[in-house]
């Protein structure tokens, strides 16, 4: 296949440009720049401009843009940004899939689309929930409708927080709990879905592949764990005591509503549809996918 990737520069998208081109695929990469290579097209988003013959022949279009969530407190105009970053660039790259008849995109997303489910298991069948993320990963998908309606086969990436070895969530948590000064965050009983990077790009192509998925698909590990679990299994990777605890108050007084929605609650969620598609995961449960990126 020839695929044209946006967000190629972040941790998803690098790994997934390597993943692709390892297997044979022609990969062409959007930039916010002057292309500088051969596999470069250029593309500013909110001019709503893509160079032309970016999508020439190309089979399917991979979306991975977004500003990243965790950086701080939201403001209205950081969560306004967090909103542009997203739904921006999804409406002009549907509107493109649309023009050019391009079969496939594949459309980022968030697995927190189901708000804070408590101890519920929700798969894709479950409704969305409240909160600023669910609104942001409703309006997200939404961006993508134009394609849809032009015909396209339509994927939501339902994307979990990734444990990767050279960035990501492991990065910060690993310096503090080497320090010593690793421990769960409020009460420990909210959920905390997850999924190893290199299951995450597997599944994307593997979703690249299979034209009988559309929608939403979890991109998540089968076997969500809460905050405590998550906190003893990385501190056992890591060889370090987990004695701590953060109290709720605290990370609200530092982080606003952004503690609540990001690391005082989160979906019991799970993948049902990736399964459905023969998917195997190489890292099913939190102590495998530890032992390989720590």
């Amino acid at each position: 296949m020839r695929v044209l990737v946006a967000g190629s520069s972040g941790l998803l998208g690098g790994a997934l440009v390597t993943r692709l081109r390892t297997a044979g695929h022609d990969v062409l990469r959007l930039v916010r720049r002057e292309p500088r290579a051969a596999d470069e097209r250029g593309w500013e988003p909110p001019a709503g401009r893509i160079d032309d013959g970016a999508f020439d022949g190309v089979d399917a279009v991979v979306n991975l843009c977004g500003a990243p969530l965790a950086s701080g407190r939201w403001s209205g105009a950081r969560k306004q940004h967090l909103i542009d970053s997203r739904v921006e660039p999804t409406e002009v790259l549907a509107d493109a899939v649309a023009r050019h008849g391009t079969p496939v995109l594949l459309n980022a997303s968030g697995i927190n689309v189901y708000g804070d489910t408590g101890d519920r298991e929700v798969d894709e069948s479950a409704g969305p929930g409240s909160g600023f993320l669910a609104d942001l990963c409703r309006a997200w998908e939404s961006a993508a409708d134009s394609a849809a309606h032009a015909g396209a086969r339509v994927v939501h990436l339902r994307t979990s927080p990734v444990l990767s070895a050279h960035g990501g969530l492991l990065t910060p948590l690993r310096r503090l709990f080497r320090c010593g000064l690793g421990g769960k965050l409020g009460d420990g009983r909210q959920y905390f879905p997850w999924i190893g990077l290199d299951d995450h790009v597997a599944a994307t192509e593997l979703l690249l592949r299979d034209g009988d998925v559309s929608g939403p698909v979890n991109l998540t590990a089968p076997e969500p764990v809460t905050n405590a679990e998550f906190t003893r299994a990385l501190g056992e990777a890591l060889h370090r005591p987990t004695p701590w605890r953060v109290p709720a108050v605290a990370l609200r007084t530092v982080l606003g509503d952004a503690a609540d929605e990001m690391l005082l609650s989160g979906p019991r969620a799970v993948p049902g549809r990736l399964p459905e598609a023969g998917f195997t995961f190489a890292h099913p449960r939190i102590d495998q996918a530890l032992a390989a990126v720590t």
